[in-house]
């Protein structure tokens, strides 16, 4: 039986919801207009999407006033493990096989065709200074590409680099190479990488590049590249068409017989 399409206020909940969770309104939700333009949906759409937010204490709604973000409690600490820069032991996160990956993406990179949205200095926020271990405001290189296949857009790709590293690189160079390559021809020896493969509901912006429509769901990628010294020097966010990406491992036990352990070995990104 083919899956009933959600309701259009379901899928501005979801969006919403997630770009809540990112911190995307730290000053204040976007009025009804502004999300009624956003979705190209009707006024009572996003209404009840802000109503459903406002009922799980995500949003405060005050008529006359600006939608705001409602801070939760900050959950106790825990005594959990954790890694380098405090991304490891997070649900989702695999050690990534570098060597595996640079061959995945220069093989990506001979049967794809890229399109440069955006190149640019900017101050590296919050999040990109924790990330990359700089001071807030620091100055990183924000690339924007969506790569595709002959079937069409492949993946949507933001990354952000410390800009001293990136100097020797810019639009041109990324049209062109991957940027893993790039960064070891500017001289960094990547020594390993962290990444979470979680989900993710198209916004407007996603599913407008992608080709996909708003709230279909996409595959997230999130990778932190260091160099051999443990120095963060990329920061990725991906989103891939999960129809024409598919992520491959393989999973192999060790240990003795009553301690044995999955460990996994990075086989190839697969892509149509």
């Amino acid at each position: 039986m083919p899956q009933m399409p959600l309701p259009k206020y379901h899928q501005v909940y979801l969006v919403l919801r997630e770009q809540l969770d990112e911190g995307r309104f730290s000053d204040g939700v976007p009025g009804e207009l502004a999300l009624m333009a956003q979705f190209g949906v009707a006024r009572v759409t996003v209404r009840r999407a802000l109503e459903r937010l406002s009922s799980e204490g995500l949003i405060s709604r005050t008529p006359g006033r600006r939608t705001r973000l409602v801070v939760p409690a900050a959950a106790p600490a825990t005594n959990g493990t954790g890694g380098s820069g405090g991304h490891a032991g997070a649900p989702g996160m695999a050690r990534a096989n570098l060597r595996g990956l640079l061959e995945n993406l220069v093989t990506m990179g001979l049967h794809t065709s890229v399109k440069v949205i955006e190149v640019a200095t900017i101050t590296a926020s919050t999040q990109v200074a924790e990330a990359l271990q700089l001071k807030l405001g620091d100055p990183v290189q924000k690339a924007v590409r969506v790569r595709s296949t002959g079937a069409g857009p492949l993946s949507h790709i933001t990354t952000y680099v410390p800009a001293e590293i990136a100097r020797k690189f810019g639009r041109r160079e990324l049209a062109k190479k991957p940027i893993l390559m790039l960064l070891e021809e500017s001289g960094v020896r990547v020594g390993r990488a962290h990444q979470t493969i979680s989900a993710r509901l198209a916004d407007n912006v996603l599913a407008e590049r992608l080709d996909v429509a708003v709230g279909t769901a996409l595959l997230a990628v999130r990778r932190l590249i260091y160099d051999d010294a443990e120095r963060p020097v990329q920061w990725l966010h991906g989103f891939y068409r999960p129809d024409r990406y598919t992520y491959e491992l393989e999973l192999s036990r060790v240990g003795s017989v009553d301690a044995k352990v999955w460990v996994s070995k990075d086989l190839s990104a697969q892509f149509t």
